[in-house]
């Protein structure tokens, strides 16, 4: 099930929807298919028939805890969108944790040999704030996931400098001061002498700006 978009800010997109790496939920599945196999051997096998009920109750146990391990799974989101990582799990009972970009200081990887072979790994986000450190385990390819980090954190803060420079620049044109009317005044009387406009016209404009004052 993937991050439910109605929880996005305006002009939020979702870069990254990842969930946990299918090595999180292989205990469960090797559990699962161990309880089946053992099962139909013991079909077969036609002695002590009261094995029999203890490997079916072997297999129900084996699929409920695929069942929780598959619903953990796939209810585990974790999202990189353009202003913020956020986490999510929980079937039921949610639990988040949600780390502005402008926040982080600093995305850490760790990968053993044998989780690089297999793209999963450990991520790490340093953060300003209470949080601190916050760590996820079973991520699939970190390295990559920090890279983009990295990538929508210059993103966002070229968009928050523009948006700074954008206001600044608003600010000094609604604060940029016109002619005064003396001085519209006089350049209406250069326009007279230059002959760009009447002395007709000169009086009823001058006239006009008096009235203003």
């Amino acid at each position: 099930m993937g991050f439910p978009t109605e929880l996005l800010s305006k002009d939020e997109e979702i870069v990254l929807d990842l969930r946990p790496h299918w090595w999180a939920i292989l205990p469960a599945v090797l559990v699962l298919v161990a309880a089946i196999v053992f099962g139909i051997i013991l079909l077969v096998w036609d002695q002590w028939s009261w094995l029999r009920f203890v490997a079916g109750l072997a297999v129900l146990g084996a699929l409920g805890y695929f069942g929780v391990s598959y619903a953990k799974w796939s209810s585990t989101n974790f999202v990189v969108t353009n202003e913020r990582v956020i986490s999510r799990t929980g079937v039921v009972a949610k639990a988040g944790i949600e780390i502005p970009l402008d926040r982080i200081n600093t995305v850490f990887f760790n990968q053993g040999l044998f989780e690089r072979f297999i793209g999963a790994g450990d991520l790490a986000i340093e953060s300003a704030g209470e949080g601190g450190q916050q760590s996820f385990a079973n991520v699939r390819k970190p390295h990559m996931v920090q890279q983009e980090i990295y990538t929508m954190m210059e993103g966002f803060e070229d968009r928050r400098i523009a948006k700074i420079g954008e206001a600044v620049g608003n600010n000094q044109v609604a604060a940029a001061p016109g002619p005064t009317i003396p001085e519209q005044i006089d350049q209406l009387d250069k326009l007279r002498q230059q002959g760009s406009i009447t002395q007709a016209e000169f009086d009823e404009k001058k006239a006009d700006l008096l009235r203003r004052m």
